[in-house]
């Protein structure tokens, strides 16, 4: 079995060195398509972690009138925390102060010509799941409003559109993943046919001599092995460099929130690297199928 497997991989070091053109080209194709592909997971996973944060973000708020008693906030405040759509510790208390110190804070000249305190208390209710914004709302609307309460806003233009906005990144992102791989195990697989086409007498003599399938393909696997992991590893260099020259400039106009962010690098490493020798044995199993069939 030693033996076997050494000179299994003789023969494809060998056949490396002798078609050194189709090696290059294979290990090229390769890296272009992993280098992409890294480039793309990085984008996607950073930009559907940054969907899935404005999703948290999205709230119903409830605004007491200005006369409301504490009995009346308090008792709103417990029926919401035992409501199944709203979040584990979704209810936030916004008191008729804080509220005003916001509004003279931000919105300075507005409050500027308002002669007193005209909030009432308020609470942020946060939903169990994003989608359920709706739900939430139409629970605590009907079949009346709560006492005490003046209005109930959802923000419904805007959550709306932020709903459609992540089912769109999600949906583009999966399909661009699929197409991506796609598209690489086609350039990988014709890039490899054009090694085994060049070398199909070779094949051909080996089979007429009594050499089994597996015997025949062995080697072209492995060459594929090793050329996808090259080309891999060329592709998390790249990465590496560009990371470390671009990303710094780029990271400096996106948000800074501490859970927006792609997957780790290594992951993303770990991934390229095992799509890469997928790709290249896969390819090769795969072409030389046909030169088999004698």
């Amino acid at each position: 079995m030693t033996g076997r497997f050494r000179l299994l991989v003789s023969e494809a070091w060998r056949s490396l060195g002798a078609n050194i053109s189709t090696t290059v080209a294979a290990t090229l194709t390769v890296l272009i398509g992993m280098f992409l592909l890294g480039l793309f997971i990085a984008l996607g996973t950073w930009t559907v972690s940054w969907s899935n944060h404005v999703k948290r973000e999205l709230q119903v708020q409830v605004n007491f009138k200005a006369n409301a008693t504490p009995a009346e906030v308090n008792t709103e405040a417990r029926l919401l925390n035992q409501n199944p759509l709203v979040k584990a510790g979704g209810v936030q208390y916004v008191s008729k102060q804080a509220g005003w110190a916001y509004m003279r804070k931000n919105f300075a000249t507005l409050a500027a010509e308002v002669p007193s305190n005209p909030l009432g208390d308020r609470l942020n209710v946060t939903p169990a799941h994003a989608e359920d914004v709706d739900k939430l709302y139409e629970s605590i609307v009907k079949p009346k409003l709560p006492a005490g309460v003046d209005t109930v806003n959802d923000g419904k233009q805007t959550s709306h559109r932020i709903l459609r906005v992540a089912r769109a990144i999600e949906v583009l992102f999966t399909i661009a993943t699929i197409v991506l791989i796609v598209a690489s195990i086609l350039l990988i697989a014709n890039t490899i046919r054009l090694s085994i086409f060049s070398r199909r007498r070779e094949i051909e003599v080996m089979k007429l001599v009594g050499a089994t399938n597996w015997f025949v393909r062995g080697p072209f696997m492995l060459e594929g092995l090793l050329t996808g992991l090259g080309g891999a590893l060329l592709a998390v260099f790249f990465l590496i460099l560009g990371k470390a020259i671009a990303l710094p400039a780029i990271l400096g106009h996106l948000t800074t929130d501490p859970d927006v962010h792609a997957w780790p690098f290594p992951l993303q490493a770990l991934i390229l690297i095992g799509m890469g020798l997928g790709l290249g044995a896969v390819g090769s199993g795969v072409t030389i199928r046909r030169f088999l069939q004698i």
